[in-house]
């Protein structure tokens, strides 16, 4: 049995018809690598994967069959559990984006746990997720090039005495590196010595099986790891082709990092369960600036009928002009991970004819629980309907913004709770798990919506991302509304700046169109007038050269938070140093890095200037590093 569907869910009605089955009948595979087999079975010598070897249409590239795929995935299986890898027993992945990874994934979870690693962490982070998982083998870059991976790879097998062995991918029949250390072998020489046309280890999946560690948490503060079982992974791929209409003759380019859910669920397994063909832009991916330069002719050249892209990306690309391709085939447009700007959305109908409609997902959900499907007419923010045999529900926030049990009714603002068959097994840290439910077990989910009159859902912001001035709940999202409609800007973000009396104030940071100018007056004129609450009319407006992202692209509020934090400490240097008269070469040093506290070093100032300094300082409402004398 293969996955087949019927047209976009168009309506609540469309979702119950869905439901009507009974879940272990719409969905019979108890894991992902059944759920590949299957689709090889049926789809046998349809191309699953295309990796192109750079962003030039019609360039290089390697194409594999759905046949030639299972033949490797059953020969990675294989050779994991040839080095005694069990199925409680994890491997890591420090790798590039390429055909090598889809290996490693789905042959890793044939065998025993995948955990991606997101490969841009410090080492520190690094160590610190291998040895929570004690994963026993890392599958890394084995090429000696400016990624650094395979060094990494190697000063981490160093110091992790339970990673027992190290599988470097590198060129297929190139000989590996000499004088490697003791452990680390040739991946694709071990792996084409395994049989390829069934799992060894004879080994029968139960949905509860984990699948996957994925880690969580950004590139800063504590990475948490989720647990993901075969169940919730394979609901997610078939959940998510139902709702969409996906279509086993589509083709889509997956830009998405395979470290992070939405590359991996959303965007691979949904694709390789319907028989789509996925296309690979280079092992940089997006981040390559050929294939965003070319994007539009890629659509051509392969004939894409889908694409899908967080909010920057497409940022991105709807400063592509067409010149002349033809993406007639284009029919539908996804986006997710964050808030769709309501001019981007605009811009890109307006530009190309297509429709942005916008998901709902995240690590703890195995990717997705709520999509807005292709056709579906809705505001931005709208991220549509529950999957089929899924419920989100909108519980009320007490004055510590802290979950209640009381509910919401229809258009009442909350915070978005969920429940599904997607459900991740938890962290592994308990007390973590443990603070990611009420009581009665939704997860909580960290957004704030409401439910419209149809049932979708739509989405505020972040409950974090408030900013709370004066007991004033803000909402970010109705100042980049308001300044992202500029025609001059690109991307947009609003934080809360502390301030010592009402906790926080509102400022907002944003990028230009290349070749747009205006000035930071100029934009906080034009937002003034369009936010209506006077406590939300941002207080100042920088512009930035570049806007801080996450490595699958969200903007990077916490490093924003930080800048905002570095101009309000500014002023209090100049409020506190002009008046006595302080030489410049005295001031305080102010330091702001990443997403780090401030820093201010007084060591070098007279006392009598620190002394008018520093009560002003300490009365922030955020963590301020002071150095004195």
């Amino acid at each position: 049995m293969h996955l087949t569907v019927s047209s976009p869910v168009q309506s609540l009605a469309d979702i119950h018809r869905i439901e009507a089955t009974p879940l272990n009948q719409a969905i019979p595979w108890p894991s992902t690598y059944d759920l590949i087999r299957a689709s090889a079975e049926a789809h046998a010598e349809q191309p699953a994967l295309t990796f192109l070897h750079t962003g030039a249409p019609g360039g290089p590239a390697t194409t594999w069959s759905y046949r030639s795929l299972l033949q490797g995935i059953h020969q990675t299986a294989n050779l994991l559990h040839s080095l005694h890898l069990g199925p409680q027993d994890v491997v890591a992945i420090l790798l590039p984006g390429g055909l090598a990874y889809h290996l490693a994934l789905w042959g890793g979870e044939a065998a025993g746990i995948v955990q991606p690693l997101n490969p841009l962490l410090s080492e520190d982070k690094l160590l610190s997720l291998l040895r929570a998982s004690q994963a026993k083998v890392l599958i890394a870059h084995g090429v000696d090039d400016d990624s650094h991976l395979r060094e990494k790879a190697l000063r981490l097998q160093a110091q992790l005495p339970d990673l027992k062995t190290v599988l470097l991918v590198h060129p297929e029949g190139a000989p590996l590196a000499p004088d490697l250390p003791h452990g680390t072998q040739d991946f694709h020489a071990l792996r084409q010595q395994q049989v390829s046309d069934q799992l060894l280890s004879e080994r029968v999946f139960q949905p509860s099986d984990i699948a996957a560690y994925f880690h969580t948490g950004g590139t800063t503060g504590a990475p948490k790891l989720a647990r993901h079982s075969h169940g919730a992974q394979v609901f997610t791929a078939c959940a998510n082709a139902s709702m969409q209409g996906f279509r086993a003759n589509d083709v889509t380019i997956n830009g998405y990092p395979l470290f992070h859910v939405a590359g991996v669920l959303p965007g691979a397994l949904c694709s390789l369960a319907i028989g789509m063909h996925v296309i690979i832009p280079t092992d940089a991916l997006f981040r390559n600036r050929e294939v965003v330069q070319n994007y539009w002719r890629l659509v051509e050249h392969h004939g894409c009928t889908l694409m899908s892209g967080v909010p920057t990306v497409l940022a991105a690309l709807a400063g592509v002009p067409l010149n002349g391709a033809d993406i007639a085939r284009m029919r539908a447009v996804r986006t997710g991970a964050a808030p769709l700007p309501p001019e981007l959305a605009q811009r890109f109908e307006q530009t190309f004819g297509l429709q942005i409609n916008e998901s709902l997902g995240m690590t703890e959900t195995a990717g997705l629980s709520t999509v807005a499907p292709p056709g579906l007419s809705a505001p931005a923010g709208c991220v549509g309907w529950p999957l089929p045999h899924a419920k989100v529900r909108i519980a009320a926030l007490n004055s510590d913004d802290q979950v209640t049990s009381v509910d919401l009714p229809a258009g009442e603002k909350g915070m978005v709770l969920y429940q599904g068959p997607n459900l991740f097994s938890g962290y592994l840290d308990a007390a973590e798990t443990a603070r990611s439910f009420t009581p009665d077990g939704w997860l909580i989910t960290g957004d704030v919506g409401f439910i419209d009159e149809q049932g979708r859902l739509n989405l505020s912001g972040r409950a974090k991302d408030l900013i709370i001035r004066g007991g004033h709940n803000i909402d970010p999202k109705v100042i980049e509304d308001a300044l992202g409609s500029h025609p001059a800007v690109e991307l947009c973000a609003a934080v809360g700046a502390p301030d010592a009396y009402a906790g926080e104030l509102p400022v907002a940071f944003a990028t230009l169109k290349a070749g747009a100018q205006v000035s930071e007056a100029e934009l906080l004129a034009f937002t003034a007038e369009r936010v209506d609450e006077a406590p939300a009319k941002p207080k100042s407006i920088t512009i930035l050269e570049r806007m801080p992202v996450t490595n699958v692209g969200k903007i990077y509020k916490p490093e924003l938070r930080t800048l905002a934090t570095a101009t309000v400490v500014q002023g209090l240097l100049h409020q506190a140093m002009t008046p006595l008269q302080t030489p410049a070469a005295q001031w305080p040093e102010v330091k702001a890095t990443g997403d780090a506290p401030v820093e201010v070093d007084a060591r070098a100032t007279p006392e009598a200037a620190w002394a008018a300094l520093k009560p002003l300082l300490v009365a922030l409402p955020v963590k301020i590093l002071l150095r004195e004398k």
